[in-house]
């Protein structure tokens, strides 16, 4: 009898896997996914098209990077399909009748969503076009970036202006940004895993003044994407190209960059001489780099053959002594900008998923009077809410049970009516959310 067949490339089997491996693709499941959607499709124009583009490769790997959209789709698409394919975090971007750039950052299933209006944006290639020397995709892209912030909680000012958001929202909406990457464990992580730096740097603009006659200070958000590359200290460009050159023979676009020695006689000429390619040591300034940052490194050559201990006994010795030893080498980190750039203003938090309570706005505002009245009518709402799923949820199990003793479907104690509607559970097993309401801040 022949072997059923096994898909391997598809298919994902726990039969024989080890422990570990079924625990690391638990957690892969579990790692945050996003959708980067395009609110509108053939709306937005082509550059915002662009924009949500370049957002997803930011956002990669763990993100639908191939998401079509339709003119026809709704936002409840998004959302029903959220929960099978384990999508934690909604990115929407649209474009309002004014012609203003909008995003909205939603958590799934129950929200809360974080309402921005871009108000200025650069393109990845319009950032390519600016780089003398700009880096393309490669392997960037197979691991997450490292999530950097910067000036989420506003000081306290001395001249009297506070910020237009609430402490706690800006507690939340650093919870949120930190929850969109995987978090990463110095202990367990491997360094050469960590290839982009995703920078999210809150400004404090100048305080504007209120109808209350209270200057404050709107919440805007600089987002930057930076690629992570090294290079060894102490080295020549010329010495630094021909350890390069192993590197270079596998791409057929990097082969025009490999030094051509073939009219020199020796290799100490081309590394020796200053006025080959701009490349000896008797310049000063070439062997010199300018960098953001220096660290050491074990050597690659010697990190293939030694272990994990041996390494960590490598790296106390090298600490102890002065001269920095021999296992170890000075690398120069530097970062290199991908793109895209995003000014983000934040205007409106909600408490469901692009619904439900506001939670702030930064246009309106609300007296305590007016918002313990939007507390009732959200009261009063759920209430109604939850009485109606509970007596959908009713007609549900009575309708199966008619059905599994053959007897004629009951009476709908909603309407009077019959059910005959097979897709009435859907009705109270889904949260949708409830329209939108004009509130404010309180």
């Amino acid at each position: 009898m022949a072997r059923r067949r096994h898909k391997k490339r598809t298919h994902l089997h726990t039969h024989g896997e080890s422990f570990d491996g079924i625990m690391a693709n638990l957690s892969a499941s579990r790692s945050p996914k996003s959708m980067v959607i395009r609110v509108g499709a053939g709306e937005t124009g082509s550059s915002v098209s662009q924009l949500v583009k370049d957002v997803r490769r930011m956002m990669e790997p763990g993100t639908a990077s191939r998401l079509k959209e339709r003119k026809s789709n709704k936002l409840r698409d998004y959302t029903t399909m959220a929960g099978p394919l384990g999508v934690s975090h909604l990115l929407l971007f649209s474009r309002s009748s004014t012609g203003n750039t909008n995003l909205r950052l939603a958590l799934t299933p129950r929200g809360p969503t974080l309402h921005f209006r871009v108000e200025k944006y650069a393109l990845c290639k319009d950032l390519r076009k600016t780089m003398r020397h700009p880096k393309g995709g490669g392997r960037e892209y197979l691991s997450s970036p490292l999530l950097v912030m910067n000036n989420f909680t506003s000081p306290e000012a001395d001249n009297g202006s506070k910020s237009s958001v609430p402490r706690h929202l800006e507690t939340l909406s650093t919870t949120i940004f930190q929850s969109l990457f995987p978090p990463i464990s110095p202990q367990t992580t491997a360094l050469s895993s960590i290839r982009r730096v995703l920078l999210l740097n809150r400004e404090f603009p100048k305080p504007q003044a209120t109808a209350d006659g209270i200057d404050v200070s709107p919440y805007v958000i600089n987002l930057r994407h930076y690629a992570i590359t090294s290079s060894p200290l102490g080295l020549s460009k010329g010495i630094h190209r021909i350890s390069a050159a192993q590197k270079m023979l596998k791409d057929r676009a990097s082969k025009k960059r490999i030094p051509n020695l073939g009219k020199l006689e020796d290799v100490a000429d081309y590394i020796l001489d200053p006025s080959v390619a701009g490349a000896g040591l008797t310049s000063g300034s070439e062997s010199e780099i300018e960098t953001d940052a220096e660290v050491e490194v074990i050597d690659v050559d010697l990190k293939k053959v030694i272990g994990r201990n041996q390494a960590n006994v490598l790296r106390k010795n090298d600490r102890e002594t002065s001269n920095g030893g021999t296992g170890t080498q000075k690398r120069a980190i530097r970062l290199v900008e991908l793109g895209p750039r995003l000014s983000l203003r934040m205007t409106k938090v909600e408490e469901g998923v692009c619904g439900g309570k506001v939670m702030w706005h930064e246009y309106v505002n609300k007296t305590e009077d007016e918002v313990r009245e939007m507390e009732k009518v959200w009261e009063t709402r759920n209430r109604e809410k939850t009485e109606r799923k509970r007596i959908q949820r009713e007609n549900v199990q009575r309708k199966r049970k008619a059905r599994a003793t053959g007897e004629k479907p009951p009476e709908d104690t909603r309407n009077g009516t019959q059910i005959y509607d097979s897709d009435d559970s859907h009705d109270w097993e889904s949260d949708a959310p409830e329209a939108e309401d004009q509130g404010g801040r309180g």
